[in-house]
Order: structure tokens, then C-alpha cells, then sequence
């Protein structure tokens, strides 16, 4: 099966080149995948679309992870990481990069076990999503690299995914398409089929059992070794959280937990206590309390109270 990936800009027609791929790959008798990947779905943001093709039923669904060919529109995302240009890729990929630099000056840029192959940029552009032709020479370039797609499915790809536009433009397309198809045919024997997986070679993960650790070290403790016990953070406070212990059902690891500062113990008997020299007076616990048995009042009211005034 080929796995293919094109990498691209926004505007640059990265789904139109996987489009078309999948098109002449149908044509030529593959069952085919297509279909593009977006992040930020804006002109010029990063995407890449993928193009599975098998002359047997295609099981593998989602991303391609290991591709056998990554196609490359735009230079400047292949030291991107968002970008995910090189994920996935071994000594079996070929990155066809469509770049004025070298395939060597690549090479030792990235590092990597892929072949590189370049193809060559035409004139720089001050807009980079306004590449010329870019969709239809990548796809050219992927097809004859394919080595099972003729010119003919090309052509009759192209004119397919491009009926929307006027014939002079399809015609540009189709004309350069075809310039690249020839070019990159001597390159053929560079891209093999990689093997499809089967599902009796599936492998379940391993999994990690994460036990309970004691609340004293999953949570924050502020009068553990190393804290800052005497900077009583409590003086910001503005409002205060209050316990109803009638109202509380004992669920302390859950206000525990949330508490950001590690401000709430639970007691011997499995109920909270706030610490009030610590509380910073969030409220995340009144928020999280499943019996709401957490209220909150001023802490100018809360203090009055405590010295016996009335608020």
C-alpha cells in the first residue's frame, strides 16, 4: 500500500494535490483514501493531507504515521514542528521537497534517514499561499513517483478536480503537470509500497499502573518540609470559604484536591478543614463541592464575627 503525505500552507492546494492523487490512483484500479488535515483553518497555516492507496481493501484509518513519500510545498515548514513534516519518517520515506536548496544542504540540515529529493522551486513568490501551480506539480511529482499512474489518469484526474475553473487555467495546470510528471518519471524506482498491517500482527500496549499515592505527596502540603508555613498568604484573602458541616458529606478528597494551595486538610474523622492562614480565598472549593456544603462570605463579615461584632 502507499502511504502519502503533502505538506503545505493554507492556499497552496494541498487538498487539491491529494484530490487529484487519489483521483488517478482510482483510476489506475487502487482502492484510495484521501483527505486533508487541518490545524489553524486559515490562508498560510500549516496543513497536510494524506493519500492511502492499495489494490486490496484499505483497513487503516486516521493520519499517516509512517509514510512512504512526504511532499513537501513550502521550505519554510519543514523545520517546523507543529508543522510534522518529518514525524513518522525512516530510512524507507522519500521527502520530496519543493525547495531552490540542494538535496546535500538538506540532508544536513535535518539529519535524517529519509532520501531527500528536491523538486525545483520556480520564481519566488512575495505571498507564499500564492505559489504557482503548486497543488497540480506536487501531485505530478507524487504520481510519477508512484510509478503506477500514467499520464493519461493524470490528465484525467486533473481535468476532473479542476472542472470548477475556466479551461485556461485548467490548461496552466495540466501543462506544468505535465513538465513535472516527466521530470520526476527517471526518479521512479525511489518510492516502494510499504506493507499493509494486518490485524493479526496488532500489538496491545503495554499499560502502566499508576497507583494512589498518600495526599501528602500527590497534593500540595504547606506544612511539609521545604513549604513556606509562616508567609501567611491568608491575609489577601477577600472572601472567605466556610464549611456546613450539617450540609457536608465527607467527600474531603475532592475539595482537597482542587485546592490549588493545599490549603484544606482532612481530619482524622474524614472531614476538611480549611486553613485560614493559607486560603487564599479562591473559591475553587465552593465551585467543586459536590453538596455545596461550602459557602462563602466576606472576609470583612467573617472576621467581624470571630470578634463577636455584628455584621
Amino acid at each position: 500500500m502507499f502511504r502519502i503525505r503533502f505538506h503545505g500552507r493554507g492556499g497552496q492546494g494541498m487538498k487539491t494535490a491529494s484530490r487529484i492523487l487519489g483521483s488517478a490512483f482510482f483510476m489506475a484500479g487502487y482502492e484510495v483514501q484521501d483527505a486533508p488535515r487541518y490545524g489553524a483553518e486559515r490562508r498560510g497555516a500549516p496543513i497536510f493531507a494524506y493519500v492511502r492507496a492499495a489494490r486490496s481493501t484499505i483497513n487503516e484509518r486516521g493520519i499517516i504515521n509512517h509514510p512512504d513519500l512526504v511532499v513537501v510545498a513550502d521550505d519554510t515548514l519543514v523545520g517546523m514542528p507543529a508543522a510534522g513534516v518529518t514525524q513518522g519518517m525512516d530510512e524507507n520515506t522519500l521527502l520530496l521537497i519543493n525547495s531552490h536548496e540542494s538535496a546535500q544542504t538538506w540532508g544536513q540540515r535535518l539529519n535524517t534517514r529519509a532520501r531527500i529529493l528536491i523538486l525545483a522551486a520556480q520564481e519566488e513568490v512575495e505571498d507564499r499561499a500564492e505559489l504557482p501551480y503548486i497543488g497540480s506539480r506536487c501531485a505530478a511529482a507524487a504520481a510519477a513517483l508512484t510509478r503506477v499512474i500514467s499520464r493519461e489518469f493524470l490528465i484525467a484526474a486533473l481535468n476532473e478536480e479542476l472542472a470548477h475553473l475556466n479551461d485556461e487555467v485548467i490548461k496552466g495546470n495540466r501543462d506544468i503537470a505535465l513538465v513535472v510528471f516527466d521530470e520526476m518519471a527517471t526518479q521512479a524506482d525511489l518510492v516502494n509500497e510499504g506493507v499493509q498491517a494486518s490485524a493479526s500482527d496488532y500489538v496491545r500496549p503495554k499499560w502502566i499502573d499508576l497507583p494512589f499515592e498518600r495526599a501528602e505527596i500527590s497534593n500540595i502540603a504547606i506544612h511539609a518540609a521545604a513549604t513556606s508555613v509562616k508567609v501567611r498568604t491568608g491575609l489577601w484573602r477577600t472572601m472567605r470559604p466556610v464549611i456546613n458541616y450539617d450540609k457536608c458529606s465527607g467527600c474531603s478528597w475532592i475539595c482537597s484536591t482542587y485546592c490549588p494551595d493545599g490549603a484544606i486538610n482532612v481530619r482524622d474523622d474524614g472531614y476538611p478543614e480549611i486553613d485560614y492562614e493559607h486560603c487564599k480565598g479562591c473559591l475553587i472549593c465552593v465551585a467543586q463541592c459536590p453538596p455545596h456544603a461550602i459557602e462563602s462570605i466576606a472576609e470583612q463579615v467573617a472576621r467581624g464575627q470571630e470578634n463577636g461584632a455584628t455584621p
